[in-house]
């Protein structure tokens, strides 16, 4: 009793929890070459590291190459360059932008405010646009206080130098990396669906199954979404993703084998390995294919009836190319409806962008009224910690402000025992190679090692005093407030969590995927699964946010845990009638579908009016009665979670 008595709240764990990544060497000698070698360069031009256009020359040489270095995040070469040229190009423009937030007055306060407002719905588009609306921010606010003797040309110029220097070395990398990531990314289906295989009847199964919902979504958005861009210009995406899509009655077989608690056929997980290791290239496939089965569970005999169309796909490439599925190219007006729906349509974006310019417009008046050393780093601060995303503003602002104000103490430790000379290039090498293994744990994590890389660049710049790291810790401090406050504290959404809506998103795609299952054609049928299973992950991913969070918002999200979990169990019994019906089961009355349907949009009802559903069971017999009572069990459990959300 006493040892849990001491144990820390479960939101203050999930907060301070760093999982170990792996240390991604080739990321780490590219960093550590990349971003000081700009500056390396302009202090042997020099001579040594004195004032001078030579030492701005480096210093805006080696901020391009640090935002372009932290652009890639893995993933697809294409996918990468997207990344980079966004964070280039909004970094550049706000080198110029920040040119006029310098000084006194009302001009300042307004540009900040419009520039941070114009990020936070720029972010809503999409990843690279968000991470582009960062590096806006972050370098409006640097040049508010970057003092140089090069023109804004000259700047500017320095700038894509560096930025091209560091995608070169990207291009290098990937022209040297093992292995395609995107047959990776389809080969790790199969690997998943084998572990689920083996993991079937036992208490890893529910977490193997999750892994393989993470890998469908991971491969679909990475081979699916890169076809549709590509249309045409790729043979081997389009062989990929008919790949991944004849991989899908071999998923719905497994998923009903797990669910119907049998065994699998230790000849069917070999093989499936077997089809990862021949979609990589590591291993030719065997050709003979497993036999059909025309006994045993029907489960098991759905497992190898989709085995073996996989097994055809993946060994012919016509047949891969064949059953690949192309997607329409959508045209501009629907792309700017959809550009309209994520920004200025959105009361998520539009709020995130009063929040952000609130807080930034506060940070700048506190930059011209308070007795600031370097004013500009409390700009600085907000704009890292209030990063342009909807992710859990209590958590990184209490990750990136704790790490921020240990970075500042590490930089400005660094700055006042190392002489200006090279030592200070192998530190910043040192902090710059540490950041991609730091980003796979936290945001805290990065934040150590990223601003002492900042605080060694601008202080080259602008030959700051050793003295001055009581005055860094004040500004962080100061920036670290402003968000917690007047971004985090005042604004009621902020105290509700978003995992409502990302659970009434689920309970609809498990609503239409129970309508395609009866009523529908195979092909629908997998697509409403797959916007299933994809639903529920986002769940899991709002629920682990809002773990971290201070109660009440960690106490309400830990509330719907079991109701999460049963809805991840009621979309395996759909999946399971499904393969009850191909191996020859009835197919329900429509009916009962049609009162099945009713009682999820009942539990949607009860998910976003916090009502208590009704005692009442869904009566249903046949494939339908296990959904039935799946169905039942989630209701009782809203039912018990209600109570707990209206505190």
């Amino acid at each position: 009793m006493a040892e849990r008595a001491l144990r820390a709240p479960a939101w203050l764990e999930e907060l301070v929890r760093t999982s170990p990544p792996p240390v991604p060497w080739p990321d780490v000698v590219r960093f550590a070459v990349t971003v000081p070698m700009p500056l390396a360069v302009a202090v042997v031009v020099a001579g040594g590291i004195e004032p001078g256009p030579e030492l701005g020359a480096g210093v805006f040489g080696t901020t391009g190459a640090l935002a372009a270095c932290l652009a890639p995040m893995g993933g697809p070469l294409r996918d990468r360059v997207r990344r980079t040229l966004a964070a280039t190009g909004f970094g550049a423009i706000g080198l110029l932008v920040g040119q006029y937030a310098s000084g006194e007055g009302w001009l300042p306060v307004v540009l900040i405010a419009l520039v941070s407002a114009a990020a936070a719905l720029i972010s809503g588009i999409n990843a690279a646009l968000s991470l582009g609306a960062l590096q806006l921010l972050i370098y409006t606010a640097l040049a508010s206080g970057l003092v140089t003797p090069l023109s804004t040309a000259a700047e500017i110029g320095f700038f894509f130098a560096g930025a091209g220097w560091a995608a070169l070395t990207t291009l290098v990398q990937a022209a040297t990396e093992r292995g395609d990531p995107d047959r990776a990314a389809v080969a790790a289906v199969f690997t998943s669906t084998g572990e689920l295989l083996a993991a079937a009847g036992s208490e890893d199964a529910d977490d193997a199954r999750r892994r393989l919902t993470a890998a469908l979504n991971a491969a679909y958005d990475r081979v699916i979404r890169s076809r549709s861009s590509t249309a045409g210009r790729s043979r081997q995406l389009s062989e990929l993703a008919g790949v991944l899509n004849a991989a899908a009655p071999l998923v719905e077989g497994t998923v009903a084998t797990v669910r119907g608690r049998v065994a699998a056929d230790p000849h069917d997980v070999t093989a499936v390995h077997a089809l990862a290791a021949a979609v990589t290239g590591a291993r030719d496939l065997p050709a003979e294919r497993p036999s059909p089965l025309e006994d045993g569970p029907p489960t098991r005999r759905a497992v190898r009836h989709g085995l073996r169309l996989a097994w055809n796909v993946v060994g012919d490439p016509e047949e891969r190319a064949g059953a690949a599925v192309e997607l329409p190219e959508p045209d501009w007006r629907t792309r700017l409806h959809d550009v309209g729906d994520r920004t200025l349509a959105s009361p998520d974006s539009r709020a995130f962008a009063v929040r952000l310019a609130l807080c930034m417009t506060i940070a700048e008046i506190a930059r011209q009224l308070l007795p600031l050393e370097r004013p500009y780093w409390v700009l600085l601060t907000v704009a890292i910690v209030l990063k342009p995303d909807f992710g859990s503003v209590f958590t990184r602002a209490v990750q990136r402000g704790a790490g921020t104000l240990l970075g500042v103490l590490i930089g400005s430790v660094l700055l006042a025992v190392l002489p200006r000379n090279g030592w200070v290039l192998v530190a910043m090498a040192v902090a710059a190679g540490l950041l991609p293994w730091a980003r796979g744990a936290n945001f805290g994590l990065f934040s150590v090692f990223q601003t002492p890389v900042i605080i060694l660049l601008l202080d080259l710049a602008l030959s700051g005093d050793p003295g001055l790291i009581g005055a860094r810790m004040v500004d962080t401090l100061v920036g670290c407030l402003i968000v917690l406050v007047v971004g985090y504290a005042l604004w009621p959404q902020t105290w509700r969590a978003p995992l409502d809506d990302a659970l009434r998103d689920a309970t609809t795609a498990l609503e239409a995927y129970v309508e395609a299952a009866f009523t529908a054609d195979p092909a629908e049928t997998r697509r409403a699964r797959r916007r299933t299973y994809r639903a529920l992950t986002e769940v899991q991913a709002q629920l682990q946010r809002r773990l971290a969070e201070p109660p009440p918002i960690s106490t309400r999200a830990a509330a719907w845990w079991p109701v999460i979990v049963q809805l991840e169990r009621t979309t395996d019994a759909v999946t399971e009638a499904v393969i009850a019906i191909r191996t020859g089961e009835p197919v329900p009355h429509p009916a009962q579908v049609t009162v099945l349907r009713r009682a999820i949009r009942q539990l949607e009802d009860d998910v976003r009016t916090h009502r208590a559903p009704d005692d009442a069971e869904i009566l249903a017999d046949g494939v339908l009665a296990p959904v039935a009572r799946e169905v039942d069990a989630a209701r009782r459990l809203v039912r018990d979670a209600a109570p707990d959300r209206s505190h």
